[in-house]
């Protein structure tokens, strides 16, 4: 079995995070959710943003349905219930609050990744290292902007390519999770405006989804950056240094 514990520590160690990597889990029934030992379940309704600032910021195991979310906005990024009516489609709701026009709404409803509906009755958000979701879909943690590039630079160590994301702006979950849980990429976003003021996201922080494979893969390569002196965090040389001798530490003369 996969030491989570373990990957979660040394992520936690190399980021310098302030908040715990979390781990994902998709359900097919409510039933198979349900029986995660000592799950939690909300006793009110919630923005999905919540449900996973519960499991970053208090460590909590927590399992939700389509019932246990506000909005067909939540639930359809997951996949959870009917959520992407006609009605959801078209962005009525953000007409006029986040966008001009209704062509404005109806185009961001449309750019943003989502789990396709009727697969899926439940999901649950907890800790990685908890082990309690055995077989998570994707992982995720917060980190600052320097700490995201150097988790990146580690991916990219060995088996380069380069990394395209997305922005849809206000529903930045679609970047994230949306995007992880559809494509099977890492998927970094700028957390948007509801995960900030909902779901405690701090002002520095951006947010990674990852299929969970990728995380020993960036591991491995920032130890190998690190053997080459490429530490986060990154010390800062001075901008009015002469640059020849801090770069003669890390590439050769010529």
């Amino acid at each position: 079995m996969t030491d989570w514990s373990g990957i979660a520590g040394e992520l936690e160690r190399v980021l310098r995070l302030r908040s715990i990597p979390f781990a994902m889990q998709m359900f097919e029934s409510r039933a198979e959710m349900e029986a995660v030992p000592r799950i939690r379940r909300p006793k009110a309704v919630h923005t999905l943003d919540q449900i996973v600032g519960q499991a970053a910021r208090l460590g909590w195991t927590v399992g939700v349905t389509a019932d246990d979310l506000v909005g067909d906005q939540c639930r359809a990024v997951v996949g959870l219930g009917a959520a992407k009516t006609a009605a959801w489609q078209s962005g009525a709701h953000m007409q006029g609050v986040w966008f001009a026009t209704d062509a404005d709404a109806a185009a961001h409803q449309a750019a943003m990744a989502c789990v396709p509906d009727g697969r899926y009755e439940a999901l649950a958000v907890g800790p990685l290292a908890g082990g309690k979701l055995g077989r998570p879909d994707i992982a995720l943690f917060y980190a600052t902007p320097g700490a995201m590039i150097y988790f990146i630079n580690g991916l990219q160590w060995a088996g380069y390519k380069r990394f395209d994301w997305s922005c849809v702006g206000e529903s930045a979950c679609a970047d994230s999770w949306g995007r992880a849980l559809t494509t099977r990429l890492p998927s970094l976003s700028i957390p948007c405006y509801a995960e900030r003021r909902y779901g405690g996201v701090q002002d520095d922080e951006m947010l990674m989804a990852t299929p969970p494979e990728y995380l020993e893969i960036a591991l491995a390569g920032m130890a190998a950056l690190a053997k080459n002196g490429l530490r986060y965090p990154f010390p800062a040389y001075g901008i009015q240094q002469d640059v020849r001798d801090g770069m003669a530490v890390s590439y050769k003369p010529g």
